[in-house]
């Protein structure tokens, strides 16, 4: 009826294959491991509702007001030392609060990106940064990824290549902790090598860091900004997995000359993020609680990783191959070469059992055939097991029938 109406930007829009995928989800004896929630068992339900008590009975006026662009200034300080004392130098005026970290993506692309402008990606690499970038006409150039994250020796062939077409990308996208969808962690000469090659070639770094707190094994990596010494990355988190999504609060640390135009195109988003949201998490972070909240969440999800290990090792066919991450939510799962994970989607589904297939991950749907992505840290233990039961006999059935 409104397709006449529609912008170019509109009709190129298209709902993402893991959208879609959840609202088949909706029987009570499905067992998914198709999105990427966390758990609501981790969630502080009480201690926030007592926050937000204290807030409404001593400041409700200013909680429930607007609030500047940047985000809460309390906030923004208590992030600035948090992320200080990690090892990533921020000051206040370099972090800008956001409606979720999914919104930096939008707004990196408003201010960066031209129609048929070069990214560089992963590949596999984040759904939702993909379909956040095409909305703006992004070129994608993609690098493959092995163990330790995307290959930097390869991703040094791409930049020499594209110089000799005359194609200079501005932005390269990188996920180094656990990344989404593979689970796989870039070293630190890797990380260094990334911000190297950025200045030579003069291009910014978008590092997205939702589950670098979300270690279950091994010792923390400094993380790609702390080695850029020329404003070159822009830094993204978020309270989502370590606190609670609904409140819709992340941040990003950006060179403040960067920074201040970020924020100018949030004005024309949203306004403000969620001022109470930012005066919850605020006061989460000052009281104390944070390290508590995620010291738990990554006892639970530790487990659950383990258990998922575990039902991997006992009910896949050999010839199927998975990572072993070091922490985060997803496990990446390879087939063997020409069995498509669609096609055993279906039959999994029949079975009641859902994940999401690696297709979606790439920028070429032609890509990713044999993969899939599954998510550990939603289902209970016993799903998790009795979830890869059935997803086992599922592949052994149509890999191997006889």
């Amino acid at each position: 009826m409104f397709d006449t109406h529609f912008s170019k930007r509109a009709k190129a829009l298209r709902a993402s294959d893991v959208r879609e995928l959840l609202k088949l989800l909706q029987a009570p004896d499905m067992i998914s491991f198709a999105g990427g929630l966390p758990n609501p068992e981790t969630f502080p339900t009480e201690i926030i509702r007592d926050i937000a008590n204290d807030v409404l009975k001593d400041d409700g006026a200013r909680a429930l007001q607007y609030g500047i662009t940047e985000g809460y200034l309390p906030l923004r300080e208590a992030i600035a030392d948090r992320m200080s004392r990690h090892g990533t130098d921020a000051a206040t005026d370099d972090i800008g609060v956001v409606s979720g970290s999914q919104q930096v993506i939008d707004l990196i692309g408003k201010v960066l990106i031209d129609p048929h402008d070069a990214i560089v990606i992963s590949a596999p690499t984040y759904l939702t940064a993909l379909t956040g970038f095409a909305v703006y006409d992004a070129r994608f150039e993609s690098v493959p990824i092995d163990e330790e994250n995307m290959r930097i020796d390869l991703f040094e062939d791409k930049l020499k290549s594209l110089a000799t077409e005359s194609v200079h990308p501005k932005l390269v996208y990188a996920l180094p902790n656990f990344q989404n969808p593979a689970g796989v962690t870039m070293p630190e000469k890797s990380r260094r090598r990334l911000v190297d090659l950025a200045s030579e070639h003069n291009l910014i770094i978008l590092e997205d860091d939702p589950y670098g707190e979300l270690r279950y094994r091994g010792d923390d990596i400094r993380s790609i900004k702390s080695f850029d010494d020329e404003g070159r990355v822009v830094y993204m988190s978020t309270f989502s997995k370590i606190l609670a999504p609904g409140l819709r609060v992340g941040w990003m640390a950006a060179h403040p000359d960067l920074l201040r135009k970020l924020i100018i195109a949030k004005q024309s988003s949203d306004v403000c993020t969620n001022v109470l949201g930012q005066v919850v998490a605020q006061e989460y972070i000052t009281r104390g609680h944070i390290d508590t909240q995620i010291q738990k969440i990554r006892e639970i999800y530790g487990r659950k990783l383990n258990i998922m290990l575990e039902g991997m090792d006992r009910f896949m066919p050999d010839s199927v191959a998975w990572i072993r991450p070091d922490g985060g939510m997803f496990l990446w799962a390879t087939l063997p070469e020409g069995v498509s994970s669609g096609e055993l989607l279906s039959k999994a589904l029949e079975r009641r059992v859902a994940f999401v297939s690696g297709r979606a991950f790439f920028p070429d749907p032609a890509d990713g055939m044999s993969t899939l992505r599954l998510n550990f840290t939603h289902p209970s233990d016993e799903m998790i097991t009795e979830g890869l039961r059935r997803l086992g006999g599922v592949f052994k059935e149509e890999m191997d029938p006889s």
